[in-house]
């Protein structure tokens, strides 16, 4: 199974994730890590650091520390085998913010979709449904990236696009040392004033980001619904903010004739990777690279039109402290989901046949990572 409930996500290796935006906590159980393993706690805060609100002025003031703390399954630095809880405790919530908007359901929000499910709904910043919840996320993918790291394998993402205004070049070195985390220096002071005039005027926009998952071996994924670019495509559309998922090529090989869209064989393995990284569900070896359409943050200061809860129509403006693009803050998020899918397909792979995993061996990439860094 991959998930027993719509709050797990995973087969060898499970996660649960728990909490809502103004409640006391949110957290994530993991299940299925064996014992006697390190465990690096501020590996992992790193990761939630990447995420958290209130780290540069393009993102939403709201001020939380984001601390985690280990509650359960780690004993004097070594995980004991039982499940593992981690939580971070919120500290800097405004739910006054919401008190107006309690009875009005915000567009681009799960508002409507929450209340006519369960007959009720946690108004204060969504609730379940806000993207604080991604931070159980991040701190599993933490983990997991910890696990993957060890294997040879990386997962480093990156905002291809913001705004509508694409990137070109990839510099990884630019990426962390920018607010909009986009890999292209010529490109980002366009995107820095696309985002700020949209704030200005009480909006928002979204952007596309791109992850790259290297070193992976050959026979990860299984037939017919276990595979792996159809697991990871679960993965980040399971992320609120994502409205599309594509791999390699993705929509552009419909535009393409047979011929030029598949990737030709040789001794080492694919000559070029637009199939990105899986064949018939299962890795080729190749890089993976996964792109993520991010829509814009739905809570707005400019007035929208809605309904109340009687069905009533009525004027909208979001107050409170909002991001005016999601998109910086989504990128640990994807690489996260990622690295967790990875994991999980690789412990999968392991438990089916234990050492079959292959590699290429030794392969020069700087053809496919030219290839990979152009715009599509």
């Amino acid at each position: 199974m991959l998930f027993d409930s719509p709050s797990t996500f995973g087969r060898a290796f499970r996660i649960l994730t728990f909490g809502e935006s103004h409640g006391a906590a949110v957290g994530v159980v993991m299940d299925g890590v064996k014992p006697g393993l390190p465990f690096d706690v501020e590996a992992i805060q790193r990761e939630l650091d990447r995420r958290r609100p209130g780290q540069s002025d393009l993102v939403t003031p709201r001020s939380e520390a984001d601390r985690v703390q280990v509650l359960s399954g780690v004993f004097e630095g070594l995980t004991t085998g039982h499940p593992i809880a981690l939580a971070v405790f919120n500290e800097n919530q405004k739910s006054s913010d919401y008190r107006a908007i309690a009875d009005l359901f915000r567009p681009g929000h799960a508002d409507l979709t929450y209340d006519r499910k369960y007959g009720l709904r946690d108004p204060r910043g969504g609730g379940r449904s806000s993207g604080r919840e991604t931070l159980a996320r991040v701190a599993a993918g933490a983990w997991a990236k910890q696990q993957l790291a060890a294997l040879g394998v990386t997962v480093r993402g990156f905002n291809r696009e913001i705004a509508g205004i694409a990137g070109t070049a990839v510099d990884w070195a630019f990426v962390e040392s920018n607010p909009l985390r986009v890999a292209d220096g010529e490109a980002f002071a366009s995107q820095r004033a696309a985002v700020e005039a949209a704030r200005a005027e009480g909006d928002s926009v979204g952007g596309v980001c791109e992850v790259w998952i290297e070193g992976l071996p050959v026979g990860l994924g299984d037939p017919a619904f276990g595979k792996l670019d159809g697991l990871l495509a679960l993965a980040c559309m399971s992320i609120g903010a994502v409205k599309g998922v594509e791999l390699g090529a993705g929509f552009e090989s419909a535009r393409r004739r047979g011929s030029e869209n598949n990737d030709p064989l040789g001794p080492a393995g694919p000559l070029k990777n637009d199939a990105g990284g899986t064949l018939g569900g299962i890795s080729t070896g190749a890089p993976v690279v996964v792109r993520l359409a991010v829509k814009p943050t739905s809570s707005i200061a400019k007035a929208q039109k809605t309904i109340d809860r009687a069905g009533q129509p009525a004027d909208i403006s979001t107050k409170g402290r909002h991001d005016p693009c999601i998109a910086p803050r989504i990128v640990p998020v994807a690489e996260a989901m990622c690295a967790l899918v990875i994991y999980d397909a690789w412990l999968t792979q392991q438990s089916l046949r234990e050492g079959s995993v292959a590699t290429l061996g030794e392969w020069d990439w700087t053809a496919v990572d030219a290839l990979l860094a152009r715009p599509l």
